[in-house]
């Protein structure tokens, strides 16, 4: 990517040498560098609003005349305390800022540098998208745009290449360049198709529900393909197909799209107000959204709400959310989609503990969650499944004694393409009761909903695989 105001290939910053240009927005640029202490790549952003300063021959920035100076210094001022309340975030999904600092007359920001695909180049390769595959990387951006909220803060840029995904499927929201502070004056930053309306003028409503709209009209283009119509053209007239007339009915939950089309009401006051509320309508049990004139479709196609995905009754929804919690700390952010996976299947409460606990290849961790769940575990309409006699093998080592490992990493990676990181925890388990390879694909196409999909994964993978 070119820029012409740009810092030169080469050029030291600090201990930071600038490698090329990785982006341009209206506040400044951001460039790939080597931290040649670290000997790490990193990326680092330039305070440089292109419309009130200017780059000087010394590689300097300057605002462009005496009347902006002072709106100048006063985003430079916004910039570095903005870059402080961001480096004091740690949360997995969301880019970790590690320094900021003065010089050549700006400020800078130094971010680590994100290995892995922008979400356009990964979804492009990997449509058809299924449910669990949109849900697996909205469940943790979910998260991590919650952690920025309470701090405070909004992200106001989120679109599907300020998303990217790390070489472990892990999403990763980048690009804060752009936040404010809910309190704070708001200028007007705009990506057309992904900022709401309130966005597009100086005395609109922003808050949590303004990044929910903008992530929502992410998944929008995920599951239908095409990004949503420019907010602004929406307001007299919304002529947008809603996601539950748009997207392959076969692929998604009806409760999953009206959650979409929830979040993208034109009116922010129709739409889900923090994440924790939209969460609970679009990835668990919820009660019906209270404004259910937004999961209503544009047009009359529609006659009622639909309603929300329910939590098997023999589960309290505590013990669900506990055990997420706990699952996440050695699963990561697939660990939502793993305990509902399993409330499916499980006949008991205390099946469905040691279901989870197989997915925790560690021994002794293992056993420390199982304790910890023992006592809430408790049956509640049928009686437990009976123990296993012998000793307990760790499931990895019981997966891998059966099938080599190469044939579950191309069995994962082959099921990743339908259902996403989940796939990693359905090939294992399905290794503990596959007799040969051809068995093994019959179990994990199980996963996949679409029966058309299903047939065809179950013929290429066979066929791979020269079974009969």
């Amino acid at each position: 990517m070119e820029a012409p105001n740009a810092l030169p290939a080469g050029h030291a910053l600090q201990e930071y040498r600038i490698e090329k240009v990785l982006g341009v927005g209206g506040f400044g640029l951001t460039y790939l560098a080597l931290d040649e202490n670290l000997h790490l790549r990193v990326a680092v952003k330039e305070y440089l609003p292109a419309d009130i300063a200017l780059r000087a021959p010394d590689c300097s920035i300057a605002p462009r005349s005496e009347e902006t100076v002072e709106i100048f210094d006063w985003g430079k001022r916004r910039f570095l305390d903005e870059s402080r309340t961001l480096a004091s975030f740690r949360h997995p999904n969301i880019v970790r800022v590690m320094r900021f600092f003065e010089a050549n007359g700006t400020a800078y920001m130094v971010m680590e540098f994100v290995e892995g695909a922008p979400l356009p180049d990964w979804v492009g390769v990997r449509r058809p998208l299924a449910e669990a595959q949109v849900a697996a990387l909205a469940a943790p951006l979910l998260d991590g745009l919650e952690v920025v909220h309470k701090a405070g803060f909004m992200h106001r840029d989120i679109k599907p290449p300020n998303i990217y995904i790390r070489d472990d499927s892990s999403p990763v929201l980048l690009d804060f360049g752009a936040a404010r502070q809910k309190s704070s004056e708001l200028t007007a930053l705009v990506t057309p198709g992904y900022a709401p309306f309130e966005q597009y003028h100086t005395q609109g409503k922003q808050g949590a529900w303004s990044d929910i709209y903008a992530l929502g009209g992410v998944l929008y283009w995920m599951v239908t393909g095409n990004s949503p119509h420019e907010a602004a053209a929406r307001i007299r007239a919304d002529t947008m197909p809603p996601a539950l007339q748009a997207a392959d009915k076969s692929l998604f939950r009806p409760e999953f799209l009206a959650a979409i089309d929830w979040a993208l009401a034109p009116d922010e006051d129709q739409r889900p107000q923090s994440v924790p509320e939209w969460r609970e309508a679009l990835l668990g049990a919820a009660p019906t959204p209270p404004r259910t004139q937004v999961a209503q479709p544009r047009t009359q196609v529609q006659k009622a709400p639909p309603q929300p995905t329910t939590i098997p009754a023999t589960f309290d929804p505590t013990l669900l959310k506990r055990l997420e919690a706990e699952l996440a700390q050695y699963l990561g952010p697939i660990a939502p989609a793993v305990v509902r996976n399993a409330a499916k299947k499980a006949a008991t409460q205390e099946q469905l503990v040691q279901m989870l606990a197989a997915d925790i290849s560690a021994s002794i961790p293992r056993a420390a969650f199982q304790r910890q769940f023992s006592e809430i575990s408790r049956p509640v309409s049928k009686p437990p499944a009976p123990a296993a006699s012998g000793p307990a093998i760790p499931p990895t080592a019981l997966a891998a004694s059966r099938f080599p490992q190469e044939v579950l990493d191309r069995a994962t990676a082959r099921l990743a393409e339908y259902i996403g990181a989940l796939s990693r925890v359905v090939v294992r388990r399905a290794a503990m009761k596959a007799r040969d390879e051809a068995e093994l694909y019959l179990l994990i196409a199980d996963e996949i909903e679409d029966p058309v999909r299903k047939k065809a994964f179950i013929r290429r993978a066979i066929s791979a695989t020269g079974k009969p």
